[in-house]
């Protein structure tokens, strides 16, 4: 009975590891309205607020992979205050806030929803939520 209880409370905690799809923790935010119309809001946003662009040094282009099977326009923005970048993705009426890098050098993400603890997590939201997506929902 007591190895029941130790395999259940292991496959309880172990499970939340366990998250399946290619971005299980993002947070996803649904627009009524189609995936071209939503991709033409962002653009006007970042060329309505350079600020967010993420310096081009970086690397990072909005888009698609020209592999033909990629399903998600991909989207960074830039926190020029935190020098953070803000990693997102647009799907059909989907857009969906992944994951943040500290700062410029690529390779130090945290994903949304999994690795910040709650208050961090609340707190990164927040800041997307207000500085990116009602801007966002406003030209929708």
């Amino acid at each position: 009975m007591k190895e029941t209880i130790y395999l259940l409370t292991f496959f309880v905690f172990a499970s939340c590891n366990f998250a399946s799809g290619s971005y299980p923790y993002a947070e996803v935010y649904e627009f009524d309205v189609p995936e071209d119309k939503l991709i033409g809001a962002v653009s006007e946003f970042k060329i309505n607020n350079p600020d967010f662009i993420v310096p081009e040094n970086i690397g990072l282009v909005d888009g698609r992979s020209k592999d033909k099977t990629d399903h998600w326009y991909h989207i960074w923005f830039y926190y020029k205050k935190e020098n953070q970048i803000i990693y997102t993705w647009i799907r059909g009426n989907e857009f969906a806030f992944i994951a943040v890098n500290e700062g410029t050098e690529l390779g130090n993400w945290k994903d949304i929803n999994k690795d910040f603890n709650c208050s961090e997590n609340k707190e990164e939201k927040k800041k997307f939520e207000e500085r990116i997506l009602s801007k966002i929902k406003e030209k929708l």
